[in-house]
């Protein structure tokens, strides 16, 4: 069986009491309260019980305690999952855009997604969804625009020629000219 990791000695119950009243994070007050007591020479199943959490967690609070004082028991946030793209690739991505395609380099007039998607895994080997990617452009600043189609032989002196004529313009009915009369 494992022995106790010893809690630092710089800090005293009372000290870590202090604290925890100035402190407005609950959780960091429930966390040096319960080594407060570990201090004034209580067990640590006693803290444990305490403080509503086991053992191995007072002991990972000891050795957060140890590591960085009472600081080191504030809530953290979680680190959440590491971005799939670093900042070069991005930078590649946005420049890419920006010069747009070129057909017979590309194979392809316009950028789509899976086009993108396919430069990032040729260039550097880099795996990423639609999805992801359409994300990360609309991170970048990027939005999916599309012009309006038109036919490439479309002439504009063709156009003129086949768009309705306007309405004429409206005349006063019949009914407002007899109220007039009236």
């Amino acid at each position: 069986m494992g022995s106790a990791v010893e809690v630092r000695s710089d800090y005293s119950a009372a000290a870590l009491r202090q604290f925890a009243r100035r402190c407005g994070d609950a959780d960091q007050v429930r966390r040096l309260l319960a080594l407060a007591e570990i201090l004034d020479g209580r067990s640590r199943g006693e803290a444990a019980r305490t403080a509503g959490v086991t053992l191995q967690i007072v002991r990972d609070w000891v050795l957060r305690f140890n590591a960085d004082g009472p600081d080191g028991l504030a809530t953290r946030k979680a680190p959440g999952k590491a971005p799939l793209l670093s900042d070069i690739q991005r930078a590649r991505l946005a420049a890419a855009v920006e010069a747009g395609p070129i057909p017979a380099v590309h194979g392809v007039v316009r950028w789509r997604l899976i086009d993108l998607a396919q430069l990032l895994w040729d260039e550097f080997g880099v795996s990423v969804t639609r999805f992801t990617l359409g994300r990360e452009l609309r991170a970048l600043g990027y939005r999916k625009l599309s012009a309006r189609p038109r036919h490439r032989g479309q002439k504009p002196e063709d156009i003129t020629d086949f768009k309705k004529p306007s309405q004429p313009a409206w005349r006063t009915s019949g009914a407002t000219s007899r109220r007039e009369r009236r």
